[in-house]
């Protein structure tokens, strides 16, 4: 069934259509079917990673790599989250948090000795990055670099970091002592002394998504290990725009799986010898959740356009990626309803996705840190 309501498919190119329909076509072969018990097992599927990889959705945002349009990397996140969110996350992570700034920042030794694999997703990666004044969680210490001979060593923790207990390849971000700049960028292995990896358990959101937090504790790492053309807060920051466009667009496809699972049920479900779609309260709640919908596919497409012509500021990224969450969890709360006591099984996916957007929605500041962000943009310094 189309979820596409305003058309927008008539504006897109062939090659933007064609990675979204190869990735749909991914999604319900490799991911659907498995997924939930993946949830329910708190279990990563690191076997999809070499998979991924080979259709080119772990190189698709750099800019060197003759990869996607803005657009076309945006459909790609959104039919990954149709899937599930944790899996978009992984990629999104791999993409923007990782291999961008490898692409962006690296020597050109880095680039040749960690792109290829984690292009191919040989090799997983993850990024340790603090905001000043605003630590993930109250045990998070802001990385540090100090020099010592030969390199730096590094000390610090960062929770709540994606891919933390399956990375092979770190790139962690840290302010550095006596560097006018303040903060510099470092790829380390996971091997590396001085770095251990604690898995997050028990959590109720992205449970198909691999989270730990990794701990810096005097890690050794030599100058050839330094990022050298990222230049202060700024170069982090770039990337993380990056992966809150991805989020942008990721969120639209778990609203369109909630949608078409509401839509379906309403349709083959009866009470009183008629189908609820029949019902005036469950066509109002579908009218809503189709023009929550709507509103965000506008939204991401036309952040898409922005960014392919360099035109695309912070502040959007923050107001859109605001309403898209919220609208995101509207839909989902509005399709459970709708699938009444069957809502709350991993049968289907409203609740399944519910859960994971409330972490979603938290971890870029979505609902918290984005209102502030848009508001300097409207009001300047006033």
């Amino acid at each position: 069934m189309s979820t596409d309501f305003l058309r927008l498919d008539a504006f897109l190119q062939p090659e933007e259509r064609m990675i979204r329909d190869n990735v749909r076509r991914l999604v319900d072969q490799k991911v659907q079917p498995y997924v939930a018990d993946w949830f329910e097992q708190e279990s990563f599927p690191v076997h999809l990673a070499r998979e991924l990889g080979e259709i080119g959705l772990l190189d698709a945002s750099l800019p060197d790599s003759g990869g996607l349009s803005p657009i076309g990397y945006g459909l790609l996140c959104q039919e990954l989250e149709r899937g599930d969110s944790g899996i978009r996350s992984f990629v999104s992570v791999q993409n923007s948090l990782v291999a961008l700034p490898l692409s962006l920042y690296g020597s050109q030794a880095q680039k040749q000795q960690w792109l290829p694999k984690l292009s191919s997703g040989e090799t997983i990666g993850c990024s340790c990055l603090v905001e000043p004044g605003r630590p993930v969680s109250a045990d998070d210490v802001e990385p540090t670099a100090r020099a010592v001979a030969g390199g730096w060593a590094l000390n610090g923790r960062v929770s709540w970091v994606t891919n933390a207990p399956v990375c092979d390849l770190v790139v962690v971000w840290a302010r550095a002592d006596g560097a006018a700049d303040g903060v510099r960028g470092f790829v380390v292995p996971r091997s590396a002394r001085g770095v251990s990896v604690r898995p997050i358990r028990q959590r109720l959101s992205l449970r198909a998504c691999s989270t730990g937090v990794i701990t810096l504790d005097d890690c050794p790492v030599a100058d050839e290990q330094v990022l050298p053309a990222a230049v202060g807060f700024r170069a982090p920051m770039r990337c993380l725009s990056d992966y809150r466009y991805a989020v942008c667009w990721g969120v639209v496809g778990a609203m369109a799986s909630c949608y078409e699972t509401a839509l379906s049920y309403a349709t083959t479900h009866f009470q009183f010898q008629r189908p609820i779609a029949q019902f005036p309260l469950i066509q109002e709640g579908l009218v809503d959740m189709a023009t929550h919908l709507a509103g965000s596919q506008m939204l991401a497409y036309q952040l898409g356009r922005l960014k392919a012509v360099d035109a695309l500021a912070d502040a959007q990224i923050a107001l859109v990626q605001r309403h898209n969450c919220a609208a995101a969890r509207s839909v989902a709360a509005q399709a459970r309803s709708i699938l009444g006591g069957n809502g709350i099984t991993l049968d289907y996916a409203p609740i399944r996705v519910l859960a994971n957007l409330e972490a979603v929605s938290a971890e870029a500041g979505a609902l918290e840190l984005h209102p502030l962000l848009a508001a300097e943009s409207l009001v300047g310094n006033a």
